[in-house]
């Protein structure tokens, strides 16, 4: 990062992997608003639907967490090249899946691809573009991981209400082959060959705990606390949980390094970046599925409903982040995390009386929150670490960022697939559920707001003490 500039070349790189990026995580919620659809065409509940959702993102959680070591090992274009390919292939086979577990099996094949192109995109901005251009890419960059999956609802709705789901996959392959062309042209960026060695064991406990705790999740949301297999996706995270950080304490590899947490600030900042996207991608679930069953309208209108505040984020990204290039990040994150919280209040205690119109406002609203906020999150954590632990730090943030969006599918489904297992009225236990969702989002968004506020106070202190500082002097 010696240039104070951005070559055409780098721009255009960030392009084809921003675009990759950018379908893989369209996809992750297109399908939220074909759900009733696909629960009565493929014959099962929404206990087992929402894996397509959930079980995409924790797949690409999974994957995610072997970003450092690859890119560690593999030329950044090798590994772009692989995740096109893989994404063109998953798509091809949702388009035509007869039944669920080949539609499953394509979809986790197109997480597959999202979990090398997210991370890979956040790699080439930190390891090209000027530190005092970075907030401004990063927030570019966060606006792909952040609009998307706000547009998925919107453009999943239109096409399954217009044509079909299936033309969900159909339309993103032309996309994803330019994309391979762009990047096979410009992407030319060296191995940042550090000698680090594959964290096997910590890799599989670590997938052992995810998994588990989704499905502990999802099992809540049975009527009764009896089910054995609840008890025993418990036992086996809390017993994973505890192995996990056994390893990270006393192993000699890790596949990534959460004693980045052990700083104060940047566990801050990591548990803001989770709370937010645990929200964004809850709400991407939360609000088509309140506005087909609780609301009585189609697919098409409850894609719609989204588009205001998608648009509204796509803008406010850029703009958050050079305002954090300007005045730092104190303003930004305090901002939109008080705004994040606002709207989740709101919408609890106007649930049952809300309309199209009230619904799509403090959709929009809370959208202006999040984007003022998630990008600066992360560029915030990254300026914060030596230049040494970029790549960990972008591992670790990209891959508490789909587990946050998994566990919180997860999270909000179980809540209205319990209510609906004590009330046979869909439209008041999906109110009912949804209420309880929104009041859920509340809490969190509190707790957000107070890591905000607590890593402010934390970061008045000298410059020259922290690595920013040391890194301006040098």
């Amino acid at each position: 990062m010696s240039t104070e500039t951005v070559s055409g070349r780098t721009k255009l790189a960030i392009l084809s992997v921003g675009a990759l990026t950018f379908i893989g995580i369209l996809t992750e919620t297109s399908l939220t608003v074909a759900f009733p659809t696909l629960i009565a065409e493929l014959g099962k509940p929404l206990s087992t639907i929402q894996w397509l959702t959930s079980g995409y993102l924790l797949t690409v959680t999974i994957v995610m967490s072997l970003t450092s070591y690859l890119i560690q090992r593999f030329n950044p274009r090798t590994l772009f090249i692989l995740a096109a390919i893989v994404c063109i292939a998953g798509s091809l086979i949702c388009a035509i899946a007869p039944s669920f577990v080949p539609l499953m099996i394509g979809r986790l094949l197109q997480a597959v691809a999202t979990g090398i192109s997210t991370p890979l995109m956040f790699h080439i901005v930190f390891e090209t573009v000027p530190l005092r251009q970075l907030g401004t890419y990063v927030g570019i960059a966060s606006m792909v991981t952040s609009f998307a999956p706000a547009l998925g609802p919107t453009y999943g709705g239109m096409l399954t209400h217009l044509l079909s789901w299936r033309m969900i996959f159909w339309c993103i392959l032309p996309i994803v082959l330019g994309s391979l062309i762009l990047g096979m042209i410009t992407i030319d960026l060296p191995i940042r060959a550090l000698g680090k060695k594959f964290d096997f064991y910590g890799f599989v406990t670590l997938a052992v705990v995810m998994v588990a705790l989704i499905e502990s999740c999802n099992r809540l949301g049975s009527p009764s606390l009896n089910d054995p297999g609840l008890w025993i996706a418990l036992g086996i995270s809390v017993l994973g949980i505890a192995l996990f950080i056994r390893h990270m304490g006393h192993g000699s590899r890790r596949i990534l390094d959460f004693r980045l947490l052990k700083r104060p600030f940047l566990g801050l900042r990591a548990g803001n970046f989770f709370l937010l996207q645990f929200t964004n991608i809850g709400m991407s679930f939360l609000i088509p599925i309140f506005v087909q069953n609780a609301l009585h309208m189609d697919a098409l209108s409850a894609g719609l409903i989204v588009l205001p505040g998608s648009l509204i984020g796509s803008f406010v990204s850029p703009i958050a982040g050079r305002i954090y290039d300007r005045r730092g990040a104190t303003l930004p994150l305090i901002l939109g995390n008080a705004s994040m919280l606002l709207g989740s209040l709101l919408l609890w205690w106007f649930t049952h009386s809300l309309t199209a119109v009230s619904l799509m406002c403090l959709y929009a609203f809370l959208r202006f929150g999040f984007n003022f906020s998630f990008g600066n999150t992360m560029s915030d954590a990254a300026k914060h670490v030596a230049a040494k632990e970029k790549g960990d730090i972008n591992a670790l943030f990209n891959t508490l960022q789909q587990f946050a969006g998994s566990f919180g599918t997860a999270a909000l489904s179980a809540v209205i697939t319990h209510e609906q297992s004590r009330n046979p009225n869909t439209t008041q236990a999906v109110l009912v559920g949804g209420q309880s969702d929104f009041l859920l989002l509340s809490v969190l968004a509190a707790c957000g707001l107070a890591c905000a506020i607590i890593a402010a106070c934390i970061s008045k202190k000298p410059k020259e003490n922290t690595l920013e500082g040391m890194e301006v002097r040098l």
